[in-house]
């Protein structure tokens, strides 16, 4: 897909006076060319000083980011923005690490300048639910599905949580994956993610992390009334997808595709009728979480032909968010977890 490069910016930038530490970036396109993005920021992931923060983008650039929601003693993870309308939805999870997260929801009638009381999403429900990195895909029906996973002790499993009533329910539909017996670490190091040894990730003995299987954090998108799709994070070497023809209600067992995945998250967005995936295309369980690129396909995700590598070099450059706006395609990242970059891409016409 021919894209055009228009602007790079940050959005946070970790200092001494706000926070060390920030990533998973969530992104929502606003009317008049508005932006929201917002992450969890603090001491690093999994510490109680964790925080959901907010950046609003307008006229004149990159407000200050600000700090919306912060409990003391409680972690805060993954925030996930959502449009209704006029009312604007923030989903984001809670808990002492990923094991035992819970989601919080906050809604703003004023584009995101004043967000209502944090509640839990489904009450009552240790697990998570609702979102857990990316965006929930509205269908052509008005049902809502938000891409959901579990990351249990040893078995990730992904899912979909749908809603008929904008939000008010919702009803999980799982995506069927075995699981192996586990296995050990593999033992080449080199080509690991350096944040592994540098103690970024909420857990840090290797060997729980490599004993960790299958797939999670979701992206979505329909290709007919009720024929959605999803690409998946994996421990197993590639990005994995599953299909759904009645509306996410059923899924079929998830498959391994061609597209390289490193065990970190990816994002995917319809635009001027191809499909455009933002992700590290690096093999290999806790890979390197460098090149970022997005990828372009004509033919609803069977091949990815374009290539547009977004940040190369050394370090890590992960975690995407994308969204466009009808004309332009806009994305956030985490740059080595100190800033969530924002790269501007105008729109030229898709020719297959």
């Amino acid at each position: 897909m021919p894209l055009r490069l228009r602007e790079r910016s940050l959005a946070f930038r970790a200092s001494s006076d706000t926070f060390a530490s920030c990533h998973a970036a969530t992104l929502l396109a606003l009317p008049e060319g508005r932006l929201l993005l917002a992450c969890f920021a603090g001491s690093g992931e999994g510490k109680d000083d964790s925080a959901i923060w907010l950046a609003l983008r307008g006229p004149g650039g990159w407000e200050t980011p600000r700090r919306l929601f912060a409990e003391a003693g409680l972690p805060h993870w993954n925030p996930v923005l959502h449009a209704d309308g006029v009312r604007l939805l923030l989903f984001y999870k809670v808990g002492a690490d990923v094991q035992r997260w819970t989601t919080r929801v906050s809604e703003s009638q004023d584009g995101g300048e004043s967000w209502s009381a944090p509640r839990p999403l489904v009450a009552g429900d240790a697990r998570p639910r609702g979102p857990v990195k990316n965006k929930l895909l509205a269908l052509e029906n008005g049902d809502w599905l938000a891409p959901n996973s579990v990351e249990a002790a040893t078995a990730w499993d992904a899912s979909v949580d749908i809603s008929t009533d904008r939000g008010a329910h919702w009803q999980l539909a799982p995506v069927p994956l075995a699981h192996p017996a586990a296995t050990a670490p593999p033992a080449d190091t080199a080509s690991r993610w350096p944040g592994l040894a540098a103690q970024q990730l909420w857990e840090n003995d290797p060997a729980r992390v490599f004993s960790w299987d299958g797939v999670i954090q979701p992206s979505l998108w329909q290709s007919g009334p009720e024929r959605v799709h999803m690409l998946l994070r994996s421990t197993r070497g590639t990005i994995y997808r599953s299909d759904s023809a009645d509306a996410g209600r059923h899924w079929c067992a998830a498959y391994a595709t061609d597209l390289p995945n490193n065990n970190s998250g990816l994002d995917l967005v319809r635009a001027d009728g191809a499909l455009v995936l933002a992700c590290n295309p690096v093999r290999g369980n806790w890979g390197r979480r460098t090149p970022l690129a997005l990828l372009a396909s004509a033919d609803n995700g069977a091949s990815w032909p374009e290539r547009f590598v977004v940040k190369d070099g050394e370090g890590e450059f992960s975690y995407p968010a994308i969204v466009t706006d009808g004309t332009s395609l806009h994305l956030a990242y985490t740059i080595d977890r100190r800033a969530i970059a924002y790269a501007h891409f105008e729109l030229a016409p898709w020719a297959p």
